[in-house]
């Protein structure tokens, strides 16, 4: 890898390790996990962007296209829904979560009635979307790494709305799926 791709991760890491701070090191977090995802995806980005429009109208490109657009989506959907049904409050004391994580209610419509996770989600579309733009074998481990990481950050995820959500939250996870609509 050039060094200018290298010099670019490292730029592209520091607001993620700023983000990410307060997770880094906790393991029972989802965000330990999730942080390990967007360094993942960092790293498929430096090494892809220079192939962004290859060969537009190739098979690989088509899909590439339709992930990272379904992910745009599935990115949208989540957020808005959250902000409007998911009724953040400060009293939620969890100082690992952010303000729009506090939630006070279950959001189970929308696009959370098939998918209990669209924003990790959206970071798996993401993550495939940008290793289809030139695929390679090791960046292949690193998309692979990535979804290994998003699945951790969804389980530990779900740990965490079951201690706060109980039943409810057990009984949603019986009639969506975790990524996928109707498939997984």
């Amino acid at each position: 890898m050039p060094k200018e791709n290298l010099i670019l991760f490292g730029i592209l890491s520091l607001p993620i390790i700023f983000i990410s701070w307060r997770t880094l090191f906790d393991v029972r977090s989802h965000g330990f996990y999730r942080f390990f995802s967007w360094e993942c995806i960092t790293w498929l980005f430096v090494s892809n962007y220079g192939f962004w429009f290859y060969k537009p109208f190739s098979f690989q490109q088509i899909f590439s296209w339709i992930f990272l657009f379904w992910s745009i989506y599935l990115v949208l959907a989540g957020v808005i829904l959250l902000k409007k049904s998911g009724k953040p409050v400060k009293y939620r004391y969890d100082k690992m979560l952010y303000r729009f994580e506090k939630t006070s209610e279950l959001v189970d419509h929308g696009i959370f009635r098939y998918v209990r996770h669209p924003l990790y989600a959206s970071l798996l579309f993401l993550t495939w979307g940008i290793f289809l733009k030139n695929t390679s074998v090791p960046l292949f481990i690193v998309a692979v790494s990535s979804t290994v990481f998003l699945y951790f950050t969804a389980l530990s995820d779900e740990r965490e709305c079951m201690a706060h959500f109980g039943n409810r939250y057990a009984d949603y996870m019986k009639k969506s799926k975790r990524f996928i609509p109707f498939i997984f």
